[in-house]
């Protein structure tokens, strides 16, 4: 019933998934040729703005001349074609290979451009290890500075697809300070350790609120419990976001706020960020061992 009512793109990707679910175990974490650093973004929950996060680094790498693709893991919740402004089907090319999409000189791939509308996937773990699987392995990515890989809320079967596949340059947690999200965060910092994987470092989301009026700062979700947490567990804090509207509208209207550059009020925190993770790859790349742990 679902793949009768997909587009033709997805039929095919549809059935190879089928089709990868039997058969000989896959092979472990591979690196992909061509692609220098895979970044995953995390966090332990949803609604912490994750995605948002995802988007404006990718676009801020892109303007800062590197090149980047942006891969959304989120299956059962694609945001990233509407935040990218761009949802046409990707073309497929000869040997089930896959055409990714461009936009703001980021190359995309997202279920959200196979599945488009409301219509839900229906899928359980073995499916979504095979598109993920597909999304990593058969997608022309050519030649990128940096792979961005926007993870779904939690520590199931996507998170773990994406360890068994390739090899990460390390992970971002996101979480708004307050008590609630750094719970999940904590969770979310506990997974990747697990697996081994480096953690870049932790950026709060949503850190405070100016007041256009009065040009207060109020602190609707607390402060600073991100910093504190990534503190407690020796990891590096790579800064604050602002809860900022336009920031939210940029999301919503498929224009990150980052396009705005640098010296914009609504995008500064962001190029921030983006600076310091640039820093912590160059630094994780100078250390990096060659250590990997595999997940049942």
């Amino acid at each position: 019933m679902l793949r009768g009512s997909l587009p033709v793109p997805y039929n095919q990707l549809n059935h190879m998934a089928h089709g990868h679910t039997h058969g000989a175990p896959q092979p472990g974490p591979t690196p992909l040729p061509g692609i220098k650093n895979i970044v995953a973004i995390g966090s332990g929950k949803g609604g912490v703005g994750k995605t948002t996060v995802a988007v404006n680094l990718a676009v801020a790498l892109a303007k800062m001349g590197y090149r980047t693709g942006l891969l959304d893991g989120d299956v059962y919740g694609p945001n990233v074609p509407l935040m990218m402004n761009t949802n046409m089907q990707p073309r497929v090319l000869g040997e089930n290979r896959i055409e990714p999409l461009q936009s703001y000189g980021v190359k995309i791939i997202s279920v959200g451009f196979l599945n488009p509308g409301d219509k839900p996937l229906v899928w359980r773990g073995p499916m979504l290890h095979s598109i993920i699987r597909q999304f990593l392995q058969q997608v022309e990515w050519g030649e990128l500075d940096y792979l961005i890989v926007d993870l779904p809320p939690g520590t199931g079967d996507v998170v773990i697809s994406l360890f068994q596949t390739v090899p990460l340059t390390g992970a971002v947690v996101v979480s708004t300070p307050s008590d609630v999200s750094l719970q999940d965060g904590r969770k979310a910092i506990e997974m990747f350790r697990t697996a081994r994987v480096d953690i870049l470092g932790l950026v709060e989301n949503m850190s405070h609120f100016v007041c256009p009026h009065c040009h207060h700062e109020i602190d609707i979700f607390s402060k600073g419990g991100v910093a504190r947490t990534a503190e407690q567990f020796s990891v590096p804090f790579l800064g604050s976001i602002e809860l900022d509207p336009d920031i939210r509208k940029g999301g919503d209207s498929g224009r990150p706020a980052v396009l705005e550059g640098e010296n914009s009020p609504h995008s500064k925190s962001l190029y921030e960020f983006t600076r310091k993770l640039i820093e912590r790859v160059e630094q994780v790349n100078g250390t990096q061992s060659d250590s990997v742990i595999q997940i049942q």
